[in-house]
Order: C-alpha cells, then structure tokens, then sequence
C-alpha cells in the first residue's frame, strides 16, 4: 500500500510440477546455450540492470574472476527495462542477464526469452529464503536467482497514536476503527494514489487469494474467490469512510510532506521505501515506529509477499551463449557476502534486504535510526518477523502487465467513488479471460 511506483512487485510465482506446453504460449525449442569451454579467452556476459550499487558489485566480479566478465549497461528503470529487452530478444541479442522483478518473470517465459537454469543452481536453494526462492520459478523452474527479499510492515505516527489513544492496528477491522477515530481530527489513516492499485493486489493476497493458477493444461483466473472479496470489503470500507487521502505518487513530494506534517498517520510498507521518507521528512524524525502488517480477524499473521522497487531476480536469457557461467555469475552477485553488503546499504546501493536465508542479519543497515529514533531497536524484530510470514504460493499471469494496466484504470475509478471495488473485480475476471484467450494461451474462468 502507498508505494512510490506502480510496478514493483515482489512475489512467488511458484507453481510444481506442470508441463509448460499449452499454459504460457507456442514456445520453441529448449534452447540451451553453447558450451563455454570451447570458446578460447574469457567470457563475457552482457548483463543489464537500474539498482544502485551494481556497477561497484560488476567491478567487484570482474577483480575476482578471470575466466568470466560481466559487461554493465545501467538501463533507466524497470518499465525501460521490459520495452528494452523486448526489441532485444526480437533483434536476436539479448544480454546474458538481466535484473527484473518477480511480475514479469512468467511473461518472460511464456514469450521462450529465458533460460532453464535449474541444473546449475537448485543445489543452492538452501541459501535463500523461501519466498524469494520461489519468486525465480515458473512451474518449479528456475530461471534466475532471487537478489532480493521485501519484508512488510507498518510504519505509524507514534505521536498522533497516543494523543488520541490509539494502539497500532492488529487487524483490518482495528485498522478502520482507527481510521474513524483519526478522521474527527482530519487526519487519513492511510493514502489511496489512483494510479497504484497495489493495494488491491497485496490485500487479496494476503487473505489467500489466487488472480491466476493452473489448472490441467490450462490457466485459471479468478478475480472473485474469497480472499479477493475479503480485500474488497476492507478497502471499500476504507473508501466509502473516507479514511484515506487520494494522493498521486505524480507529486511525490506532496506525499511525503503528508506523512511528515501528521495529515495521514500510517504506511504498509518494506525496507527500502523508508529511504525516500528520510530524504524527504523536516520535522517527524523519531516519531515512527513499526508495527506488523494488520490480520484479517481471527487468522495468524500472513504478510504479502510485497513489493521491491529494486529487482528481485537476476535472469537468464534463452539466447545467451554461456547459461552455466550467466547462472553462475547471478548466484555469485546474490550470495558473495561483500556484493550483497553493497546492494543492501542505503549509501552504496538500494537499501533492500537480500534473498538470503540469513537475511535478518542485514535487518539493522537496512531501516533508518534516523526516523525510528527511540523505536529503533523494537523495530528490527519487526522486520525480521515479518521474513518468517511471506506468502509463496502466489503465481503471476502471462499477461500481467497488461492485466495491471487494465486495474489501474479501474482502480482510479474506484478510489474516486465512480465503482465500486467488487465492480472492478468483475470486469477483470472478464476481460483477463478475453484478453488470454486472444493471445492463444488456454484459460478456464
């Protein structure tokens, strides 16, 4: 919720077992890449990504490794990202890897652009974290390594909650009767941007919901199960109380003066979007602190698998000559313990957490004592909880990106009392079974 993008989630798209063939789309060949040894010299893997701090960490391979080179190209951001490599891999010359996020990992497979590379990595599965393990996989495939992990929480006004008697929402429902309290005071209890329907996504999958499975030799789509509807109901409440602002990230420093003047109380959000409240913040510094994300009533704690501003996974192209060494190379970037310092500082990368299992080490550089101050130190056990309650068994579309297009604009409409949520969902059941159906992928919904 309230997150600085539209496009950045970080998620499982885990699912065991199923052939391929039918479910994604009419893909070629397995096309496994050229044995590297015969080639004389070293080689080179061209390797495209946006994160801060992977151009240190290139450096940092290239000084290490003499019979393998990385070659960087820093791309703008990850919308660039898909745009670029689309005409890449149509122009036959793809970069060996690639930074990405966990969204699009099953469109990239269903258009036979990466690369199988389970036999050169799965031995190291014990390394990673589960949800972020899972995030690199299609059908128990994977076809990348995980670089990042997204713990969730909330992060509240410690002062606004005790002049009016407050205590951090357990629940969803102690959520909204917090928000009730806080808007006799024209205070928002949270913000609601139109073009991010985020919202809708981590909520639903919070409560176990499934927007896409599989099914046989067919994908299932299902924008109205229970966990879906549960969501709905949390939100339109949100919305029909107005509890929420409807501020657009388009103005992102009016966001961030919201959150800082006390006109809206409370974040659900991860690691590194802290980042841009220090930048940005004057006068609240110290008065945050973290709270778990609100359960639905009478369940245990399950957080969203999330979001992640920077790649979750680092990919291997199809079209790369040298697969073994590209897997090599990414899992070298996730795991050496000096790259994966590089990438979790806020000085001199992203400030995300890694996909490591012993991730929770990493939990004290990664928040800010800055704006904690005296909450800082309870806060750590926050973060660390939440890693141990990531949903993994949620599965991205072959048309997600289209798909989430499509949600935006209803979601606008949604935000601004135009529809209503459970309205919106009905026409995404609709027109994500048209819309697979037209591209020749098989559907049931």
């Amino acid at each position: 919720m309230n997150f600085t993008s539209p496009r950045r989630r970080f998620a499982s798209a885990a699912v065991a077992g199923i052939a391929l063939t039918g479910l994604l789309s009419a893909c070629g060949g397995s096309g496994s890449g050229d044995d590297a040894a015969s080639k004389s010299g070293p080689v080179t893997l061209p390797f495209w990504g946006w994160a801060n701090g992977q151009e240190a960490v290139v450096k940092a391979f290239n000084a290490s490794h003499k019979d393998v080179r990385l070659k960087y190209t820093k791309v703008t951001d990850q919308l660039t990202m898909q745009k670029q490599l689309t005409n890449a891999v149509k122009a036959g010359n793809a970069p060996c890897l690639v930074q990405n996020t966990a969204e699009y990992v099953t469109s990239w497979v269903s258009q036979d652009a990466l690369a199988d590379i389970t036999q050169y990595v799965d031995g190291e599965k014990g390394e990673f974290n589960t949800g972020a393990w899972a995030s690199a996989q299609v059908q128990g495939k994977l076809y990348g390594v995980p670089t990042s992990s997204a713990p969730q929480f909330t992060i509240y006004r410690t002062d606004i909650f005790k002049k009016y008697g407050l205590e951090p929402p357990a629940t969803w429902d102690d959520f909204i009767a917090a928000g009730k309290v806080l808007k006799k005071h024209n205070i928002k209890i949270t913000n609601y941007a139109g073009e991010d329907p985020s919202t809708l996504e981590v909520l639903a999958m919070q409560a176990g919901a499934h927007w896409y499975a599989i099914d046989g030799n067919a994908w299932k789509v299902n924008f109205q199960d229970e966990g879906t509807l549960k969501a709905a109901k949390v939100i339109q409440e949100i919305i029909d109380n107005d509890l929420n602002a409807k501020l657009s990230f388009a103005d992102y420093a009016a966001v961030q003066r919201s959150y800082d003047s006390g006109a809206t109380a409370t974040r659900q959000i991860s690691t590194w979007q802290m980042a841009g409240m220090v930048q940005n913040f004057t006068k609240s510094f110290g008065d945050w602190a973290l709270a778990p994300w609100p359960t639905y009533r009478g369940e245990a704690a399950k957080t969203p698998a999330g979001t992640n501003l920077t790649g979750s996974v680092t990919l291997v192209t199809k079209q790369c000559e040298n697969q073994e060494q590209a897997a090599k190379a990414a899992l070298w970037m996730s795991t050496n313990q000096d790259a994966v310092k590089t990438m979790a500082s806020p000085e001199t990368g992203n400030g995300v957490m890694p996909a490591l299992k012993d991730s929770g080490s990493y939990v004290g550089e990664s928040i800010s004592q800055k704006l904690l101050g005296k909450n800082y130190e309870p806060a750590q056990k926050v973060v660390t909880d939440s890693l141990g309650t990531v949903t993994t068994d949620w599965t991205f579309g072959p048309n997600w990106t289209a798909m989430f297009t499509e949600l935006q604009a209803g979601w606008a409409k949604v935000v601004n009392k135009e529809q209503k949520v459970t309205e919106l969902l009905a026409h995404m059941q609709e027109w994500t079974v048209k819309d697979l159906k037209s591209r020749g992928i098989s559907v049931k919904g």
